[in-house]
């Protein structure tokens, strides 16, 4: 039995475990614009030769130094975006009732969020975020607007739901998740007052509550800012089961902030990765996730599974996220270290081959045919 069989008899098991789980999910939130750049036009529409490459944009770039350039943008879609929104559109497909907190659009909810603020009973802070997502075939540029972020604090959350509402809903969730750090400024310091002022309150709660951070690209934060947020990330332990989780280009800025050597992509460089920054840290769960595969450490081992690896997927924008959702999802549900992973590369391989956000009935259906 290999680990899509071992995933796939262990959700079918633990599938009951979902009832009674609650989650809560903030606190970002983007219009995303979702654009091919336009290497050679042909005709109207679509009818153009596409920038495949990150590469081809670069040369392009360097060409035009000293002189100019146009460079047409197509949009291929506009959508709800942030780590936040599609990590919990994710979580609702996987049947999770799930609360919002975030930059949805103040007073107003932004047209592009409507659907989602209705079913997620969503709060909103502020104004969202805008990203133009140049997709290629090799990765994604996200050139982002992030200013109405920088309204998000606790004390905005608490004006905005009231204190006591605040502190119900945390008590009935088994799962908080917190995303974004990197874009949103006062990030650390809602994760300081979440410690301080609300998680001291809260009851234990049956079956315990897990945490989940996701620190969104980190490259433009200061080494001393992101050493900080990951300590104050690791007093989360103290109150259930925290979890990291990290794409490839975040675990090896994390790892260059500790000074951790292993910053390789293969299973092996990945086990230790995480299993390094997982005990510097102290924390239940380190998750790495590069494209073609994932690997997570606890105390108790490290595992890594290959995942089903698109070469011409619909979209890549929010991939990560449905693997976090799917990860999460397992990790609710009770599964092994190995079957979390393997559900979380199955939610991102299931929505880069459709752009949708999948059901379990869904990933048991993927696996079998995986």
């Amino acid at each position: 039995m290999d680990y899509r069989q071992r995933a796939l008899q262990e959700l079918s098991e633990k599938r009951s475990k979902q009832a009674g789980k609650r989650v809560l999910v903030g606190l970002d939130g983007f219009v995303d614009t979702i654009l091919h750049l336009v290497a050679k036009r042909t005709g109207k529409g679509e009818d153009f030769t596409r920038m495949d490459t990150i590469s081809d944009f670069g040369a392009r770039i360097n060409a035009a130094a000293g002189k100019s350039t146009n460079i047409e943008m197509f949009p291929k879609m506009e959508k709800l975006g942030g780590n936040g929104p599609i990590m919990a559109n994710a979580m609702v497909a996987a049947g999770y009732p799930l609360r919002y907190i975030g930059s949805l659009g103040n007073p107003n909810i932004h047209p592009v969020f409507q659907d989602f603020a209705a079913k997620t009973n969503a709060l909103s802070i502020s104004e969202p975020g805008l990203t133009n997502a140049i997709e290629f075939t090799d990765g994604k540029i996200m050139m982002g607007i992030t200013k109405y972020l920088e309204d998000i604090t606790y004390d905005a959350i608490v004006e905005a739901m009231g204190e006591g509402a605040l502190l119900d809903e945390l008590s009935r969730c088994s799962m908080i998740a917190l995303v974004n750090w990197t874009m949103i400024p006062n990030m650390t310091q809602i994760f300081e007052d979440l410690l301080s002022k609300a998680l001291p309150s809260l009851p234990p709660l049956d079956g315990g509550r897990s945490f989940f951070f996701d620190l969104a690209d980190p490259e433009k934060r200061s080494t001393g800012e992101l050493v900080n947020a990951l300590r104050v990330i690791g007093k989360f332990q103290s109150f259930g089961n925290a979890v990291l989780g990290l794409n490839l280009a975040e675990g090896q800025q994390v790892s260059r902030a500790f000074g951790i050597q292993e910053t390789g992509e293969d299973a092996e460089s990945l086990q230790a990765m995480a299993a390094a920054i997982r005990r510097e840290l102290g924390l239940k769960m380190v998750v790495v996730h590069p494209k073609e595969r994932a690997a997570c450490a606890t105390k108790d081992g490290e595992w890594c599974v290959e995942g089903p690896y698109e070469p011409n997927p619909k979209i890549t924008t929010g991939a990560g996220d449905h693997f976090n959702a799917g990860f999460m999802s397992a990790q609710q549900l009770g599964l092994s270290p190995e079957a979390c992973l393997t559900v979380g590369v199955s939610f991102s391989g299931f929505y880069v081959r459709t752009a949708k956000s999948p059901s379990l009935n869904d990933i048991d259906s993927f696996l079998r045919n995986w």
